[in-house]
C-alpha cells in the first residue's frame, strides 16, 4: 500500500510539473514537456499493472461483500480512465501540441482532473479498506529483547 501511495504522489506531482508548463505563456518546451509527460505514463502504466495483478485480485478475494463491491467498482471505472488517458496520450504527439496548444491545455486539464479525482477516491474511499484487509492478515512476529537472537 505505501508503493502504491507513493506512486499517487508522484503522479499528482508530475500532474502539476505539467500544469505548470501549460500554465506558463511562454512557449512551451517540447523537451521538458515530453519528458514530463513519458514519467506520467510510465508510472501511471506501473500502478495500474500493481493494482490490476495485486491489489484488485487480492481485495475481491477477501469475500467482504462490501470490499468485493467496491474494487469491482473502481475495476470498472478504471478501465475508462485509462483508456482514456490512453487516447489523450496517442492522441497529443509533439506536432500536434505545437499546431493547437490551446485543445492540448484543454484536455490536459480534463484529463488531470479525471486521474486527480480517482486519486483523491482511491485514497479516501478503496485504500483504507485495503490497509485493513492487509494489517488482519499481516503475520505476528515477536520482538527480539535484549539484543537476543534465535542462535543466542
Amino acid at each position: 500500500m505505501d508503493r502504491l501511495r507513493a506512486e499517487h504522489a508522484a503522479l499528482m506531482a508530475l500532474a502539476r510539473i505539467i500544469l505548470a508548463m501549460i500554465d506558463d505563456p511562454a512557449p512551451l518546451r517540447p523537451a521538458d514537456l515530453a519528458s514530463a509527460r513519458s514519467a506520467l505514463r510510465t508510472t501511471l502504466v506501473r500502478h495500474l499493472k500493481c493494482e490490476d495483478w495485486a491489489l484488485y485480485p487480492r481485495l475481491r478475494a477477501s469475500g467482504e461483500a462490501e470490499l468485493v463491491r467496491l474494487t469491482r467498482a473502481f475495476e470498472l471505472e478504471m478501465g475508462d480512465l485509462a483508456d482514456n488517458f490512453a487516447a489523450y496520450d496517442d492522441k497529443w504527439t509533439a506536432a500536434r501540441v505545437a499546431a493547437d496548444r490551446a485543445g492540448f491545455c484543454r484536455e490536459t486539464r480534463i484529463v488531470f482532473d479525471l486521474l486527480g479525482r480517482r486519486v483523491e477516491r482511491e485514497e479516501r474511499e478503496l485504500y483504507p479498506l485495503a490497509d485493513k484487509l492487509y494489517s488482519a492478515a499481516a503475520p505476528v512476529v515477536a520482538p527480539v529483547r535484549g539484543g537476543s537472537t534465535i542462535s543466542s
